[in-house]
């Protein structure tokens, strides 16, 4: 079938035309024979980053895990000082066992795991690294790590210090914010790099590592068990092509931090139109596509919100078209790198992609949701008037305070970085809310569109006839109604 977000087109001389590169990157998105969840998934080898991470707080890092045949891994996390990861902070080496267990019940495609942390151990980069960090430690460890460091120790290079020892009993990691949750949800996926258009027995095997998401609220994440993903770790035997990093990473350990090489900042240039690069899973059980035009001459914006119920988006549940404007950008205070805005909603539509929506649309409270009981499959409803949708979470008028980045990929593609969702599904409606972190990045697929888009209801695409109603072989009913009972707790 055609995928879901093929309304990417412009008009040209009456007729629709595809926007070249849009359509190759939907197709490259919704080809579902390049994607495979490896179930149970395989850990062994060795996993890194595949450039400079950014988690909330913003903490700055890189990631190289090795995980053995015997259940036992070794983890390397490397924090910097800088979004560029250049100017190396602290190291930690992390020692633990890993067990799978069975097929998480809440994360669709994802598998749950039980670890235990035998050794943490950390290594300062430079005297402030050290100064910083034991401040931290001995100040809020409650007097079990009040001497963890004698105050005015002199940094020596090298020199590991013990944060966790199993057989002593000792755990200092807390002031920190460490835990290694993320180990508790597991997705491994095999996908192919090539032209859509070569035989899969030509295709490049890339593998990638998808664990547990760091709770976007410092206070939570040492309780927090994610339901969502960070951004994958890829095989390093099986990744991608080209990757400059990637070696950097591999090659490093606790004593020897990554210095990834250095990149131009760009300028925050939002026109044109960009795409989700992959289907993205957001805690929560949200499954979506993205797709947003940005018109820079009057700071106008659309967006397209494609929800599933599947880790590969091949299942659609409902479809959330939003516009407005949005504010001129200014550089982020908090986030070196980061551009902050404001985005304001002002109008939007829902469509329902499958009976479980309709009927959970149709059973909203009078006034709160569009026409009361006009809710069917494919029929696009304007929620404007009921000043959004309460049953989404939609409020209109809507304002959201917002962090952007811009980068180049290794192909020279744009890409644009969009400010985390917070965890707890609310929205950043307040200045002291504004992400610190990214989601999964959107790629530019087309330059800057010369007037406002002509809005296309996503009843008209697919496939005609009743093609498209076949290729969407529905879960149980029990299954989607607890499903869509968690998605509708936020729609972005």
């Amino acid at each position: 079938m055609l995928p879901e977000i093929c309304l990417i087109i412009s008009l040209h001389a009456g007729k629709l035309r595809w926007e070249p590169e849009c359509q190759y990157q939907l197709r490259h998105l919704q080809d579902s024979a390049r994607i495979s969840a490896l179930l149970p998934p395989r850990l062994e080898g060795h996993w890194i980053s595949t450039g400079c991470e950014v988690r909330p707080g913003p903490e700055f890092l890189t990631r190289s895990y090795l995980f053995y045949s015997n259940r036992l891994f070794k983890a390397y996390q490397f924090y910097y000082w800088d979004p560029s990861c250049r100017e190396p902070s602290h190291s930690l080496v992390i020692k633990g066992k890993l067990r799978l267990r069975q097929a998480s019940w809440i994360t669709r495609g994802a598998t749950e795991a039980d670890y235990h942390l035998h050794k943490v151990g950390i290594v300062f980069h430079s005297q402030r690294a050290m100064q910083e960090i034991s401040a931290r430690i001995n100040q809020t460890s409650g007097g079990g790590c009040s001497g963890f460091l004698p105050a005015g120790r002199a940094w020596a290079p090298g020199v590991l210090y013990e944060l966790l020892s199993a057989k002593e009993g000792q755990d200092c990691t807390a002031a920190l914010g460490f835990t290694m949750h993320e180990l508790s949800l597991v997705r491994v996926e095999k996908h192919y790099q090539s032209p859509l258009h070569t035989q899969l027995s030509g295709r490049r095997a890339v593998e990638e590592l998808y664990l547990g998401d760091i709770h976007t609220k410092w206070s939570e994440r040492l309780h927090y068990r994610p339901t969502g993903y960070q951004r994958p770790l890829q095989s390093a035997v099986h990744h991608t092509h080209p990757c400059p990093v990637c070696g950097i990473i591999y090659r490093a350990d606790e004593h020897h931090p990554p210095i990834l090489p250095g990149k131009a900042e760009l300028p925050m240039q939002l026109s044109g139109r960009w795409v989700s690069v992959q289907c993205e899973i957001r805690p929560a059980v949200l499954f979506l596509t993205r797709y947003f035009i940005f018109h820079g001459t009057n700071r106008t914006w659309e967006g397209y919100y494609y929800h599933y119920s599947d880790p590969l988006c091949k299942q659609p549940t409902f479809t959330i078209y939003a516009s407005g404007h949005y504010t001129k950008g200014v550089p982020s205070s908090k986030v070196r790198g980061g551009t902050e805005l404001a985005f304001k909603v002002t109008h939007a539509q829902v469509t329902p992609m499958d009976q479980v929506s309709a009927t959970m649309l149709n059973a909203s409270e009078p006034g709160s949701c569009g026409e009361t009981g006009s809710w069917s499959i494919g029929m696009e409803q304007d929620i404007t008037l009921t000043n959004g949708c309460l049953a989404l979470g939609i409020k209109l008028p809507h304002t959201e305070y917002e962090l952007f980045k811009m980068e180049q990929d290794t192909k020279e593609r744009s890409l644009l970085f969009i400010g985390e969702r917070p965890t707890d599904g609310s929205s950043p409606d307040r200045p002291d809310k504004r992400p610190t972190s990214y989601q999964a990045p959107l790629v530019q697929c087309a330059g800057a569109p010369g007037v406002f888009s002509r809005h296309i209801s996503p009843r008209y695409l697919g496939k005609e006839g009743n093609d498209r109603n076949e290729a969407l072989r529905p879960l149980p009913m029990a299954f989607l109604l607890s499903l869509m009972a968690l998605q509708f707790l936020r729609w972005d």
